[in-house]
This record gives structure tokens, C-alpha cells and sequence, in this order.
């Protein structure tokens, strides 16, 4: 039984590093991605009361 807690003891700080980290950089990429939508929505209110046509969107890799 001394073993398996030794060995849970010892993965413990690991893991709760790495679910830490995971979170961490998952609320990084969602304020990116939300800053995203909110400048571009902002960006196309703008270009509409200027009377510019909308911007084109953002291509993707090409398929061929």
C-alpha cells in the first residue's frame, strides 16, 4: 500500500500543474477568439456607416 502512495503523491503535483497550464492557456485562446469577433463585428459597423462595402472574409488553405 506505501507504493501506490508514494507513487499518487509523487504524479500529484504534475497534474495539477498540467491542468494549471490547460486552463490557463483554454482562457487565453477564448479572450483571443471573442477579441476576434468583437473587432470584426465593430470593423463591420464602421465600414457600414462609411458606406464601404463589407470586408471580404478570411480564406482558409486552399483545397488545391
Amino acid at each position: 500500500m506505501d507504493f501506490w502512495t508514494a507513487a499518487l503523491w509523487t504524479l500529484l503535483p504534475t497534474v495539477l500543474v498540467s491542468l494549471i497550464f490547460f486552463f490557463v492557456l483554454r482562457s487565453i485562446v477564448r479572450a483571443d477568439r471573442t477579441e476576434r469577433r468583437v473587432y470584426a463585428k465593430v470593423d463591420a459597423e464602421e465600414r457600414a456607416k462609411r458606406g464601404l462595402p463589407p470586408r471580404a472574409a478570411a480564406s482558409g488553405p486552399s483545397d488545391s
